[in-house]
């Protein structure tokens, strides 16, 4: 008989969904080893099209590595700030990564494609990619119900993380993830709490029947 969860149970899930950061700023620190392996192990539990599991977890270790990502991140800031316009000088001020300081740094990879048709005939990429994002989630989720941090960091070149990792042709680096003990969460998303954009309400992502129609909320200028 399949497991019934409690209303205390219920309630937590929810909680964990709501209370869950990107976060940015962390507080050094250790992770212990049994409670790392919890949260690879809620990250491998993931559902995945076809049951194609293409997540492969690779924990960076040798501080000469993290300094070498480190480098192609802030490579990767400039080069996006370059693109902002009018909020360059904004973004520049924003905190977008914590690797010099998170206990942990987990690269995720996007693992070569095994040929699998089921789910993802018409969408074949999109559908691999969609299975990655669930492992972070839940990766995501374990780390905040642990009461650590976990940052996602997407500002380098795949192929050039890919050529630091080692990784085979066709993978594809698809995030850094900062992971560790923080002083405090933010009590909201940081891009909200700083400014920089604001959680859309339900009436405009959510419609029946037909796609919803555009509004202003939805444009975003960069």
């Amino acid at each position: 008989m399949s497991k019934q969860f409690s209303n205390t149970e219920r309630e937590a899930i929810y909680s964990v969904i709501h209370e869950r950061r990107d976060m940015r700023h962390f507080a050094s620190g250790s992770v212990a080893p049994d409670v790392l392996q919890r949260i690879l192990e809620a990250a491998h539990a993931a559902p995945s099209v076809g049951y194609m599991q293409p997540w492969r977890f690779v924990r960076i270790t040798r501080p000469e590595l993290r300094q070498q990502l480190i480098a192609l991140v802030e490579a990767e800031k400039d080069k996006t700030a370059d693109q902002m316009d009018a909020r360059k000088t904004e973004f520049m001020r924003l905190k977008v990564e914590g690797i010099r300081d998170c206990a942990e740094l987990i690269a995720v990879v996007l693992a070569p494609d095994d040929g699998t048709v089921f789910g993802r005939r018409t969408m074949p990429e999109e559908m691999a990619l969609c299975s990655v994002s669930c492992a972070i989630e839940n990766m995501w989720l374990a780390a905040r119900a642990e009461n650590l941090g976990m940052g996602w960091v997407s500002f380098f070149e795949p192929a050039d993380v890919a050529a630091l990792l080692g990784c085979p042709e066709t993978a594809k680096p698809m995030a850094l993830l900062c992971l560790g003990p923080v002083k405090a969460f933010y009590d909201k998303p940081m891009l909200e709490q700083e400014g920089w954009r604001k959680r859309e309400s339900m009436d405009v992502v959510l419609s029946e029947n037909q796609f919803p129609l555009a509004t202003d909320a939805l444009v975003y200028h960069g």
